[in-house]
């Protein structure tokens, strides 16, 4: 299930819920950060699971699915950034692409960053600046929480390529059995994918497979399948592709069932869809 629409280049929240929250299983359109700072919770990304501890840092990329699992016991206090892609694309030079810890963290599988207390410091005091500038209005706001913003941006980058700075990069728990699995969808997303084929490839009795799945990931193969394809298919959507090449491309058999399932998780048709897409890029020229 898609959350969330970002039309500016940045949002910042500060969120403390006192009572347990059902999350369920969702994605984004955009890149987002997590700053966790209390709670009993646990994060799951694309069937990793993430225990997390106080000033934990989580990055997750557009288009992966994820939810929190709130224990219990204690407030859950975090701070959340979204971030919008095409700002970070404008502020790119020649020694550095801003959204490179991003890619490292979803391809690397390296979502949570553990820092020392001496390399969260830095961190922390900006964040505790973003957030000043982001409750208030004042003379040059918008300049300030930008260069902030910014900045945060810098210093993540910087954990994530420079190794040695980083006193633990946590990888989370998962079943590597699993892992292969999610791994070949994605890589092969475009095509036939059926769950006896999978089960054969990866020497797994069929309802072994699908068990094992779902716990660990909280979806069943095929819905898995079905939403990765449709974020796909979005993604193509708004390149300016043709739709019926788009449906084809994306691995879906059939042209109705394409368009219905883009219906139920988007609230529009392709079409309608396209011609957003359309207006929103007209508007931003």
């Amino acid at each position: 299930m898609k959350r969330g629409y970002l039309n500016k280049d940045f949002e910042f929240f500060y969120l403390k819920d006192r009572r347990s929250i059902e999350f369920e299983l969702h994605y984004h359109d955009f890149n987002k950060i997590i700053i966790f700072i209390s709670g009993n919770v646990t994060y799951l990304i694309e069937g990793r699971s993430y225990k997390l501890k106080p000033w934990d840092i989580l990055l997750v990329s557009s288009s992966e699915i994820h939810k929190a699992i709130i224990g219990t016991s204690g407030a859950y206090e975090r701070m959340i950034i979204w971030v919008n892609s095409n700002f970070l694309h404008k502020h790119d030079s020649p020694d550095g692409n801003l959204l490179k810890c991003f890619d490292i963290a979803s391809n690397e599988k390296r979502n949570m960053l553990r820092l020392s207390p001496d390399i969260l410091r830095q961190g922390k005091y900006i964040l505790s600046q973003l957030r000043e500038e982001c409750e208030v209005s004042n003379f040059g706001n918008q300049v300030l929480k930008n260069s902030l913003f910014l900045q945060f941006i810098v210093y993540l980058n910087r954990l994530y390529l420079e190794p040695a700075s980083t006193e633990h990069k946590a990888n989370g728990d998962y079943d590597e059995s699993i892992e292969v699995v999610i791994n070949y969808i994605n890589e092969n997303i475009c095509e036939d994918l059926p769950i006896e084929g999978l089960a054969s490839r990866f020497y797994m009795s069929k309802y072994h497979l699908m068990h094992k799945f779902k716990s660990q990931t909280g979806y069943t193969i095929h819905n898995y399948i079905v939403q990765k394809r449709l974020m796909l298919s979005n993604t193509l959507i708004k390149s300016g592709k043709p739709i019926t090449e788009v449906c084809a491309e994306c691995g879906f058999g059939d042209y109705s069932s394409f368009v219905r399932a883009f219906k139920r998780m988007y609230g529009l048709s392709p079409k309608k869809h396209m011609k957003m897409a359309e207006e929103l890029e007209r508007m931003e020229k």
